[in-house]
């Protein structure tokens, strides 16, 4: 992929104070702290694989905008292609730690209502990244949301890599794009009504068919786990909508720093979180 955005800020030798904006320390490389970085993500490595994993990884990639403008990156995307080479990092840690699914929110459907300079660029970047990703061997992609209401760039482009690794083994990440938790109910219910008028069910007797097992067929996410893990960059502490169903019993780790600037260090914490609770799922 090619590196269309500068960012040499990130890349000073110079130690640098951290900046902190709401609470969410940009971290620099600072190499005189870096072996103690490497040294600690090294340990909390070797301690995770000692617990229980999550088998299903879900993360908010949120805060691209506001690490661009912190770290004084002006151009149209600019943060969202940061974030896009993050996501390569991310899949490679769930890789060495067997987690075998992961749910990324990539583009809500609020999202496509931004100015258009903007949602140029931040479909560019998906498409090319998704295009990318589409090359590994041991990689499956599957992209939910509704669709129908992506550009037609976007939209083509989901198509093609869903074909075209449909048969891979490994790792599998599902993307959510043009995504909304209450459109994906209203989808999903719309979905129910129109198969059991297909089958010949009575208006009457409609209401007697339907169940959580039944409304779950007709989900964007039928057919795959719940996630066990949801993590949102950033600093927001809610779910903004995602995966209302299947979050029920999902853990939730909020941490303040921005997606670009996420590190291994991060998601092992995040991941150590997890270990340490105790699910119950309700009972």
């Amino acid at each position: 992929m090619s590196r269309p955005y500068d960012a040499g800020v990130l890349d000073q030798a110079a130690p640098v104070k951290p900046i902190t904006l709401r609470g969410a320390q940009l971290r620099f490389r600072v190499p005189l702290l870096a072996p103690l970085y490497a040294l600690y993500t090294q340990r909390l490595r070797a301690q995770v694989r000692t617990a229980p994993l999550p088998h299903h990884v879900a993360v908010i990639l949120d805060g691209n905008r506001r690490w661009a403008s912190l770290v004084g990156l002006r151009a149209p995307g600019a943060g969202h292609w940061h974030g896009a080479e993050k996501l390569d990092e991310l899949l490679h840690w769930c890789s060495e730690l067997g987690i075998s699914e992961l749910t990324v929110w990539a583009l809500s459907g609020e999202n496509l209502a931004r100015r258009s300079d903007e949602l140029g660029a931040l479909i560019s970047i998906l498409s090319e990244k998704l295009t990318a990703l589409a090359e590994r061997d041991r990689i499956r992609i599957r992209v939910f949301g509704r669709l129908e209401a992506l550009p037609a760039e976007l939209a083509e482009t989901v198509q093609r890599v869903e074909a075209q690794t449909a048969s891979n083994d490994g790792l599998c990440l599902n993307v959510a794009l043009g995504y909304s938790g209450r459109d994906e109910l209203v989808d999903a219910t719309r979905a129910l009504i129109r198969s059991l008028a297909a089958a010949g069910v009575d208006a009457d007797e409609m209401a007697e068919r339907v169940d959580a097992d039944v409304i779950e067929r007709h989900l964007y996410t039928a057919d795959h786990s719940d996630p066990d893990l949801i993590i949102r960059t950033s600093g927001e502490m809610r779910l903004s909508g995602f995966l209302p169903w299947q979050s029920s019993h999902s853990e939730f780790y909020f941490t303040d720093v921005y997606w670009p600037a996420f590190r291994e260090l991060d998601f092992l914490r995040a991941v150590r979180t997890f270990q340490q609770r105790e699910r119950r799922f309700g009972r």
